[in-house]
């Protein structure tokens, strides 16, 4: 969880159902959040429901950004407000996605064609799950949570067809904030791809790499 400050045994004591002291309250939320669609995850996927498509999409950011996007479950766009939010890079200024328009129709193109173009371009379900996620925390779909939301449906996607999902773990944030700022910042997606896949359970280093 890129920023959250909740460590392992903090997070299974609030998987206890105690509460942590000295921790913001969005920071539980956030934790109890991905921890709630992660559970809905494996029932969607178990059950044969599991599609890359917008509504699972929506399905799934209503439970990982409520109460922290300013709207949630739909696109930028398609509820009040019109706003768009630029994201950090840090010392590389912002990146700023496509601009929000009411009714979010622009939004929804870039999507199905998005989409689309994955499954025709792409054979292997490994490498669309991944091109996935980066499409979607490029595009900035929602107001936040993207890259959670784009995770747990790269995840999915690998899970509904029989491959392990993909976890960052803790001690690799850092690199992974690193590869996703300079991803927006070129849209080369070379070193992010391999990131990605350098964390798959079943990942090996090639020979001589220490």
């Amino acid at each position: 969880m890129a920023g959250n400050p909740f460590t392992y045994p903090e997070v299974q004591t609030l998987m206890d159902g105690i509460t942590v002291g000295g921790r913001k309250v969005t920071d539980e939320r956030q934790v109890l959040n991905l921890a709630e669609s992660a559970r809905e995850l494996v029932k969607v996927v178990k059950s044969q429901h599991f599609k890359l498509d917008k509504p699972t999409s929506d399905h799934f950011h209503h439970l990982i950004a409520e109460g922290e996007a300013l709207e949630v479950g739909h696109f930028k766009g398609e509820g009040s407000l019109t706003l768009t939010p630029g994201v950090s890079l840090g010392e590389h200024g912002r990146y700023m996605p496509p601009a929000t328009e009411p009714g979010g129709e622009n939004l929804h193109r870039i999507f199905s064609d998005g989409v689309a173009a994955i499954k025709a371009e792409i054979s292997s379900p490994f490498e669309q799950a991944l091109v996935y996620f980066l499409f979607a925390a490029l595009q900035q779909f929602y107001f936040d949570g993207n890259k959670r939301t784009g995770r747990t449906m790269m995840n999915g996607h690998l899970m509904s067809h029989g491959i392990d999902a993909i976890s960052v773990p803790a001690l690799r944030r850092a690199e992974f904030n690193v590869t996703m700022v300079d991803f927006c910042r070129t849209k080369d997606a070379t070193a992010a791809l391999a990131f990605l896949v350098s964390c798959h359970p079943d990942f090996e280093e090639p020979p001589g790499v220490l």
